[in-house]
């Protein structure tokens, strides 16, 4: 599937957001992170607001651009497969969640990020497709599936061995998706250009309405 901005609106605002918010960061020479990151004093203070506004945050060029392209890839495709609205739910659920196991283990220590959200997408598309009646019969669909299972593992594991790593938001995120991916969901039909309409010369004759054999590939 080729990205379009059209079949991922969502997924298109979050990374203009996110990279508006990193660049202004950089340019006015802003430490927002201390503003606006997860800390272990959320609690205490009662900043709540700071478990969402810490998901559009980077720590560094490096951080903002990783997350980035996993945001693109991972974000783009579970929309366009699972629509925009399971998505932003998926995205913000986890994302919170992620914050939230964050905050219980980093103490003083500031957290950002939108990692934790895209772990959430990550295992939110594991079970997606596994229950989707639509996706879980395609040739792709259990090569796509150990691919995200690999991932999962190995940035879980990377994740473990640099300090500097939240690795408690990665798997808050992981496990929330894990469980939202296994709630009921209707796939969205495809666009009108992808219908495909099998008119059969007896349908004529029998006076059959063509209309009842439309179906969307």
């Amino acid at each position: 599937m080729l990205f379009r901005p059209s079949r991922a609106p969502v997924t298109t605002v979050l990374l203009v957001l996110i990279t508006a918010i990193f660049w202004l960061e950089q340019a006015l020479g802003l430490d927002l992170g201390t503003r606006f990151g997860n800390t272990g004093a959320i609690f205490r203070t009662g900043e709540y607001w700071r478990l969402v506004t810490a998901m559009f945050l980077h720590g560094n060029t490096l951080h903002w651009l990783v997350n980035s392209w996993s945001l693109f890839q991972l974000g783009s495709l579970y929309e366009t497969m699972f629509g925009s609205k399971r998505f932003t739910a998926v995205y913000f659920i986890t994302g919170i969640c992620a914050s939230i196991a964050s905050v219980m283990h980093i103490g003083n220590n500031i957290s950002v990020g939108a990692s934790g959200a895209i772990f959430g997408i990550l295992g939110a598309f594991i079970f997606s497709i596994r229950r989707s009646p639509r996706w879980r019969h395609e040739p792709w669909a259990s090569s796509l599936m150990g691919q995200l299972v690999f991932w999962a593992a190995a940035n879980i594991v990377l994740g473990l061995q640099f300090a500097v790593i939240d690795n408690w938001a990665h798997i808050g995120g992981l496990i929330a998706g894990l469980l939202i991916g296994l709630l009921p969901h209707r796939v969205p039909p495809p666009p009108p250009n992808q219908w495909v309409i099998d008119v059969r010369p007896q349908d004529a004759r029998s006076g059959e309405d063509p209309a009842a054999r439309i179906d969307g590939r």
